[in-house]
């Protein structure tokens, strides 16, 4: 999966990344050219005493030094570029299939590891990208040149190379079979941390109000504990990995000079000779421990990689087709002949609809048939876990049917494109969600070029105007992520106004008036049914009191329709619609 990622998002940048690969080059060979030079300049000028040759030597060896400084600024800048463009479009990538998914996809994946995939491995990945194309060519041209222009220098000494290289290449292999599983442990243990610590942000409220501080932090803290001892585990091998090369290219240099200062005591090479092949066999330890490091790299960067490529690999279970038969330019027919008053568009039929969730033993909605006419209120009552969310949310698509089929306007939705479709539908959800901003950013969230009137007439509809014009600021009134800093009934408010602002054919409220008081309640239905009088309404509630005025309710028990009608109908005709209204009734009734 890493070279089949870095195969597809590193192809724009193959200009660049030649251009490293020849700067490379270019680097190496000034590499391997010093060291000659520094020996000539030490048997043929120092130790004759010949000024001339040691300036113009050290001329030469100036300019070798400059060409291989600019060609190393120049092969960062090179590689840099590369590795952060391609994070940019691997980031991209993984949001845009993130944007794709459904609720199935979201929960199998879990928020919290979809955000340290789309961070932090993607990263991982890029670090590779940049250490691996500094060292991709340096270090083997550094390897096969060193070893070369030392056997040139002096080939008696030559045996020390096979002798130190081998040595350095087991024991840094050694340490990175240790490390290459830890890598793997060490990217779950993150997701972890990321999970407890978004959960207990999230449900901060929560966790005071049941006075679970100190589980919590015991719980983060275990979480926190595990991945500090994996980390103290990669760090331990790490640190060992310096004083072993250390170890080794000490040795290795002194080898060099206690044999061959016996080489130069025999006549039989010169003290710049030596110099140079020392030079040579520490490029070549060096080389070795730059390719390591960047093999070290490798396993954790895989392990990246291949939770990145289960993102980029997971088909979404809700898709258009590839030809729908309703898009932007195709409108969808309607199926109610058409008044001089009224739109036609808004019928939504439920066609025998089943849905079941993937790896479920049994499915949560059987059988699902009725009818929405146009400029109808159709609620759905029932109990908690009947499946009232689920239904709702199998008509934008959402989620899709297992069985059956769900029409707008006549057409299946899924012949819809899904921009098209959801244009047509306003969705309140049950947990209302706003984002950072402001009143108004969040508003033109449902339509981006709303005037301002028509966001104000929209929170009037809504019942939301009063508290915002009393802000000091008015729409433009901040909004912290998620609407934390504004009251529940005020947030859903809020998010009404928003789906009502861009005036859909669809109205769906899943238990979207639960944090309203009474009196609010009727006013924001009242104005509804004036100003939205003519687009169809799908209302989720737990309080009979605020349906009664449906044009049709639907009882839904254990994921089944079991009882349909007005609600003087359903108190005749339906006892389990019975049983909820007497449930609600206020004491004095019931009595």
């Amino acid at each position: 999966m890493l070279f089949a990622l870095l195969k597809q998002y590193l192809r724009p940048y193959r200009g660049a990344l030649l251009g490293v690969l020849s700067l490379q080059l270019v680097q190496t060979m000034a590499s391997l050219i010093l060291p000659t030079l520094n020996a000539d300049i030490i048997d043929r000028g120092v130790a004759v005493g010949d000024t001339g040759y040691i300036l113009r030597m050290g001329a030469r060896m100036l300019l070798v030094s400059f060409i291989q400084v600019a060609a190393a600024v120049s092969v960062i800048a090179f590689a840099a570029h590369a590795a952060q463009s391609m994070g940019r479009d691997l980031r991209s990538a993984v949001y845009q299939k993130v944007g794709a998914f459904s609720k199935k996809e979201m929960t199998e994946l879990g928020v919290a590891s979809l955000i340290t995939r789309s961070t932090n491995d993607v990263q991982q990945i890029q670090m590779l990208v940049m250490m691996g194309s500094t060292l991709l060519v340096m270090a083997p041209i550094l390897v096969i040149g060193g070893v070369i222009m030392a056997v040139t220098q002096d080939l008696s000494l030559s045996w020390l190379i096979a002798v130190s290289a081998p040595l350095l290449i087991v024991i840094l292999l050694l340490i990175i079979r240790k490390l290459a599983p830890l890598f793997r442990l060490m990217q779950k243990r993150l997701d972890r941390v990321n999970q407890v610590l978004r959960e207990q942000l999230t449900g901060i409220r929560v966790v005071r109000a049941f006075v679970r501080e100190r589980d919590e932090v015991e719980r983060f803290a275990q979480a926190n504990a595990e991945i500090t001892e994996t980390a103290l585990q990669v760090g331990r091998w790490n640190a060992l990995t310096g004083p072993v090369i250390m170890m080794v290219l000490n040795i290795s240099s002194v080898a060099v000079l206690w044999f061959g200062s016996y080489r130069v005591e025999d006549g039989q090479i010169e003290v710049g000779t030596l110099m140079a092949f020392l030079q040579y066999l520490m490029q070549i330890l060096m080389a070795i421990m730059m390719a390591t490091f960047m093999v070290m790299m490798i396993p954790r960067a895989a392990v990246s990689a291949d939770r990145v490529g289960e993102v980029l690999g997971t088909d979404p279970s809700v898709v258009e087709k590839p030809q729908p038969l309703i898009s932007d330019d195709s409108p969808a027919p309607s199926t109610t002949p058409p008044t001089s008053t009224e739109s036609t568009g808004g019928t939504v039929t439920f066609d025998n609809v089943s849905f079941q969730h993937p790896g479920a033993e049994e499915p949560v909605l059987h059988g699902l048939t009725f009818d929405v006419q146009p400029g109808t209120i159709t609620a759905i009552i029932g109990s908690t876990g009947s499946g009232k969310t689920t239904m709702t949310c199998l008509i934008p698509r959402l989620f899709d049917v297992t069985e059956g089929s769900i029409l707008v306007d006549g057409v299946d939705v899924r012949d819809f494109s899904l921009d098209m479709l959801r244009n047509r539908i306003g969705y309140v959800p049950q947990k209302p969600f706003l984002f950072a901003g402001t009143i108004a950013s969040n508003m033109r969230f449902g339509k981006p070029d709303a005037t301002d009137e028509e966001i104000w007439h929209a929170l009037e509809v809504a019942q939301a105007r009063d508290f915002v014009e009393a802000l000091p600021e008015g729409l433009d009134a901040p909004i912290a992520q998620g609407g934390t800093n504004v009251s529940g009934g005020q947030r859903q408010r809020l998010a009404i106004a928003r789906a009502l602002l861009p005036q859909p054919e669809i109205l769906i409220f899943d238990d979207s008036f639960s944090a309203l008081d009474t009196a609010t309640d009727a006013r924001l239905r009242g104005a509804l049914a004036r100003e939205f009088s003519s687009t169809t309404r799908i209302v989720v509630a737990q309080r009979i009191a605020s349906v009664t005025d449906a044009d049709q309710i639907i009882v839904l028990e254990h994921g089944s329709i079991v009882a349909k009608g007005t609600h003087e109908e359903l108190l005749v005709t339906s006892e389990t619609y019975a049983e909820i209204a007497s449930s609600q009734a206020p004491m004095k009734e019931r009595a």
